[in-house]
Formats: C-alpha cells, sequence, structure tokens
C-alpha cells in the first residue's frame, strides 16, 4: 500500500488575474466530509476491463483532448506529476488500476504553469454531474465514464481513501490544484477533484 498525500499534490507557477482564473466546483468539502460520490443509484454496474495502459483522455464539456503520459510516486510519498514543461498531458498513476479496470483509476494534471498559461486541466472545476469522460487505452478499446460529482478540497484534507483507496467498481478520479492561487506560497491551496463511473 502506497502511502498518498494530498498537499503539494500538483504544483503551478502562474500568477493569474482575476478574469483569468480556473473555474471552481460549487462542492468544497473538509477533513470530516463523506464520501462525495451517489451511491444509492440501482443502476447495474459495469464488469470492468481488463488491464490497460491509458493513452489519451477527452473531456468534451472543457475541451480536452490530451494525452497521457505513466506516473509513480515521489520519494516522500506523493504522486508524481508531468513536468510543467509538459504541463498539456495528462498523468496516470501507474500503481493504481488502469481506467477501465475494477477500483479507482487516478489521472492528475496541471490547472497551469508559468511556462505556457492554463494547462490541461485548467477548467476541470466546470464540470457537472452526468458530463462525459472518455479514455482511450493502448489495447485499442476506450472506456466512458460518467461524472458523479466534483469537489474542491483543501490539500491539508485531501480525501486519499476515496481517491486511491479500494472500490467494487470502475471508478476514475481526475485531479488538479483549485482555489485561488497564493503568491506568497506560490502554489494553490485546493485540490479540484472529480468523481466519476464507468459506463457501458
Amino acid at each position: 500500500m502506497v502511502a498518498m498525500v494530498g498537499a503539494g499534490m500538483i504544483g503551478a507557477a502562474l500568477k493569474t488575474a482575476e478574469a483569468d482564473r480556473p473555474p471552481q466546483p460549487a462542492a468544497r468539502a473538509g477533513a470530516g466530509t463523506s464520501d462525495p460520490t451517489r451511491t444509492g443509484g440501482a443502476e447495474p454496474t459495469p464488469a470492468g476491463l481488463p488491464r490497460s495502459a491509458p493513452t489519451a483522455i477527452s473531456i468534451p464539456r472543457i475541451g480536452v483532448d490530451a494525452q497521457i503520459m505513466a506516473l509513480g510516486t515521489n520519494p516522500d510519498g506523493t504522486v508524481e506529476v508531468p513536468p510543467l514543461d509538459q504541463a498539456m498531458l495528462a498523468g496516470w498513476y501507474e500503481p493504481g488500476p488502469s481506467p477501465g479496470e475494477p477500483g479507482n483509476a487516478v489521472i492528475v494534471g496541471h490547472v497551469d504553469s508559468a511556462a505556457i498559461g492554463a494547462a490541461v486541466f485548467f477548467s476541470l472545476g466546470a464540470l457537472q454531474p452526468d458530463d462525459s469522460i472518455t479514455v482511450h487505452r493502448a489495447d485499442g478499446t476506450a472506456a466512458r465514464f460518467q461524472v458523479d460529482s466534483v469537489a474542491s478540497y483543501p490539500k491539508d484534507a485531501f480525501p486519499t481513501e476515496q481517491v486511491y483507496g479500494p472500490a467494487d467498481r470502475p471508478g476514475l478520479r481526475v485531479v488538479t490544484c483549485g482555489g485561488v492561487f497564493d503568491e506568497t506560497l506560490g502554489d494553490y491551496p485546493e485540490n479540484v477533484i472529480v468523481f466519476a463511473y464507468l459506463v457501458d
């Protein structure tokens, strides 16, 4: 079991004007918040797909069509992120499930960077429940997910178990930075997290 730390998970390095700030989800969560996903539905659960590395992610509502690189963990236990000079790439947490497998697959990406401005997940906070996310896989299949909820968490209250913990059904967690950029610290204080599930 790999220890996960939310704080500092996805660094960013861009000072933005008010009008250029990334959109934020309406839902704000704290340390005591329960699982934000809806679990009372009676819809059948897809069985899941065999393991296959993701190659690209498409999110039509926010215009994302990005390649995916494989990532691991840093020596301090935090999740690696794509290099800031490649901030238009998303990253898959390779030690976890692949998108479509049973369990929570995790894809991370920058919200912005000083080198390029708005990055791959700049508009992630604008997603709404029932929006679609498609992840293309190396085996030629595409895993289609439906957004269940979107929330913003302080980095010191990152919901590690809900993002990286085990799950019975194939899920997807998409994570980036959020909140108002702190110019003193040179970082964002929150993480925006999209919770989604595989659909047939």
